[in-house]
């Protein structure tokens, strides 16, 4: 029997009407055109809205190209996705979410880049459809071979990428069938790091990301706890495989950069005070179970301020952090002496007993965005008459305090 070059793997719950759109853009592959080239997995995970049967529609019109599993929902997208790639019999393997699409030279371009570069894992030039954000620091250039120390790799740990299917028979690869969400970026970072070599195709917009117009994407609609396990097994295979130094902290950086403080954010507050407390004390071991504090430098100090009030245990002072962000924006830079300060409320606050560290700018700010300490603290408290302030306020070097004060009220 004719190898394929490609194995397409769909799981799919209850996404009409994008499936369509994902599954015509397979039948439109160029290499489809090709017999024998590529193949599509597609396991129904217990559809009740008519998917299960377009899936079957699609393989009676296209004997040979799809293969299609119905089984009973498992609850989540890891177990149909294992499901299917035990099934996979292509050189490569490429993850399709049942919602998206690829453009129509997608996979043949990206095995052909794998053949001539020797790649185990090819990272696709992805582009948001609907609204749905991307990050596109590692897509700047086509590239050979990538690491976590060189490039933005640590902020593409989805799936969605052609593998080579021997790196993940040989090393066992599977994803965890008991996370909810997030079961693709353990799996990715621990086949990135067993790679002998990642590439990346930036030439051509192969991997459509789209944003349901109802939200319902699987990670729009899962928990904050669940959301966390995920991180947490995330962080995990980077404490088991990645080197210590550059590499170890690309991963850290990312997840407390941007997975946990996102979710420390507005959609904290509409939590009731019991799950606010659980969150709180997930953060907190993440915080101290996987060394977030070695990786703050290269943090934003509200972030670094989220982070540490969650891990303190101190949702009432994290609720007062995210409101005054969201009302203020930045808030001016505090000078004592020859170091510089972010002057959030929480400076100096001896209820929260924070450290200056946490609040330390780590480049100089403008002269204008610099206020003596005693007078920003004057301000915070209000004890400045309205006299003074409405006479600081004519002058630009005042401005930006000014906002951060009034919200921008004057």
């Amino acid at each position: 029997m004719t190898v394929p070059d490609v194995t397409v793997v769909v799981a799919v719950y209850n996404t009409l009407p994008y499936l369509t759109a994902c599954l015509d853009s397979l039948v439109g592959q160029s290499l489809a055109q090709q017999p024998g080239r590529m193949e599509v997995v597609a396991v129904d995970d217990g559809s009740t809205d008519g998917g299960g049967e377009l899936l079957d529609e699609y393989a009676a019109r296209h004997p040979g190209l799809f293969r299609v599993v119905h089984q009973a929902n498992s609850g989540g997208p890891a177990a149909p996705t294992n499901r299917a790639l035990d099934l996979a019999r292509g050189r490569y393997v490429l993850f399709l979410g049942a919602d998206d699409w690829l453009g129509e030279e997608a996979l043949e371009r990206l095995v052909a880049a794998a053949d001539a570069w020797g790649s185990d894992v090819v990272v696709p030039k992805q582009v948001g459809v609907n609204g749905r954000l991307v990050p596109q620091g590692i897509f700047h250039a086509d590239a050979e071979s990538v690491r976590f120390t060189d490039s933005a790799l640590a902020w593409a740990l989805a799936d969605t990428k052609l593998f080579r299917l021997d790196l993940i028979r040989r090393h066992g690869l599977r994803r965890d069938e008991t996370l909810k969400v997030f079961s693709d970026q353990p799996f990715t970072l621990e086949a990135c790091l067993r790679a002998r070599k990642v590439s990346v195709l930036a030439s051509y917009d192969c991997y459509h990301l789209v944003l349901r117009e109802d939200r319902g994407n699987v990670t729009e609609r899962a928990g904050v706890l669940d959301r966390l396990r995920g991180i947490a097994a995330l962080q995990q295979v980077a404490a088991g495989l990645a080197e210590p130094g550059g590499e170890l902290d690309a991963i850290r950086a990312r997840s407390f950069a941007w997975d946990v403080p996102r979710l420390l954010a507005d959609g904290f507050l509409l939590l009731d005070g019991a799950e606010q407390g659980r969150v709180c004390a997930e953060v907190a071991r993440l915080v101290e179970r996987f060394g977030a504090r070695e990786v703050y430098d290269r943090l934003p100090v509200a972030v670094r301020l989220r982070l540490e009030l969650a891990a303190a245990g101190r949702p009432e002072a994290l609720r007062d952090q995210i409101r005054y962000e969201a009302a203020h924006g930045e808030p001016p830079a505090v000078r004592d002496g020859r170091r510089h300060y972010a002057g959030y409320p929480a400076f100096r606050d001896a209820r929260l007993g924070l450290p200056d560290e946490l609040f330390l700018l780590r480049e100089e700010p403008p002269a204008v965005a610099a206020v003596p300490l005693n007078l920003a603290q004057q301000l915070w408290r209000g004890l400045v008459p309205e006299q003074l302030r409405r006479g600081l306020r004519r002058h630009s070097v005042w401005r930006r305090l000014a906002d951060s004060v009034n919200g921008g009220r004057g």
